[in-house]
């Protein structure tokens, strides 16, 4: 792999991984249309580019990441107290059981997770389709009622609905910042929090993707690349990341989520129209 190849891999993670486009519709895309296979791209490689993406959401919510890991601390020593249920739920403690439940939607998946991905990467006119859906749900986002709740208010019927919609982005061509955010909006959370909730809720989920990944990696006993290269990768997805978080969190207060909705609306006609015309050409 070459320095070029890993800083675009890397400006498409940093980039997708935030902007609600779908990153691994996007890695998938660059892959299939310009030669690019897994064994050629690498699992480790790309377990360090999903590390990099983890460094930009701890650096833009780092304050409210170090609250809730101060909280879990407390959380540890009350169960050990036997107070755990019955201490009041704070905010931070509330938030934590919350992402706590939306990630929980997950476990069920996780042994169908590489077939979901196969099949969406190995028939384009789906990863079209699924990119069509993505359009969909960040358009009927934009125009939902504006909500107000914050992490005190975020119920475990919410935190269940934003988990399913981040299920269902195991598929390539749907988004994961896209599907939580609006999910989010769907159960009335503020601008501000649905992407609060959607970023930090993204950390526990891109950690374990990378811990897959690499189990993967070492499974089929790949062999590391070039040192170099790995964090020209890695600087590059953080870097970037960093800028997107800042980009998503303007546009959503903004009201602009229609613009990513034209964009996955146009990407996913056109990969239907380009793979219609190769089979008929």
């Amino acid at each position: 792999m070459e320095f070029l190849d890993a800083i675009i891999q890397g400006i498409i993670q940093g980039l997708t991984e935030f902007l609600p486009v779908s990153s691994s519709g996007h890695l998938a895309l660059y892959q299939h249309y310009f030669g690019k296979s897994e064994n050629s791209t690498g699992l480790f490689f790309s377990a360090i580019l999903h590390l990099g993406t983890l460094l930009a959401t701890f650096l833009a919510f780092r304050k409210e990441i170090f609250a809730l890991i101060k909280e879990f601390g407390v959380m540890i020593a009350d169960l050990f107290k036997g107070k755990l249920f019955k201490t009041k739920m704070n905010p931070e403690r509330r938030m934590i059981v919350m992402i706590l439940t939306s990630c929980l939607v997950l476990v069920p998946c996780i042994p169908v997770k590489d077939l979901i991905e196969k099949v969406s990467e190995t028939y384009m006119i789906v990863l079209g389709c699924l990119f069509i859906y993505t359009s969909v749900i960040l358009y009927l986002s934009d125009r939902c009622i504006k909500g107000n709740k914050t992490e005190k208010d975020i119920t475990f019927k919410n935190a269940l609905t934003v988990g399913v919609f981040q299920a269902i982005a195991l598929f390539p061509g749907v988004s994961r910042s896209g599907s939580t955010i609006s999910s989010g909006l769907f159960c009335g959370f503020s601008r501000e929090m649905a992407v609060r909730y959607s970023f930090i809720l993204g950390i526990p989920t891109i950690l374990a993707g990378c811990l897959l990944e690499v189990k993967d990696a070492l499974s089929a006993s790949e062999p590391m690349g070039n040192i170099g290269v790995y964090a020209v990768g890695f600087i590059v997805s953080a870097f970037v990341g960093i800028c997107a978080i800042k980009m998503v969190n303007w546009i959503v207060k903004s009201d602009k989520f229609t613009i990513f909705s034209i964009y996955t609306l146009i990407l996913g006609i056109g990969i239907i129209g380009y793979e219609i015309f190769q089979k008929v050409a």
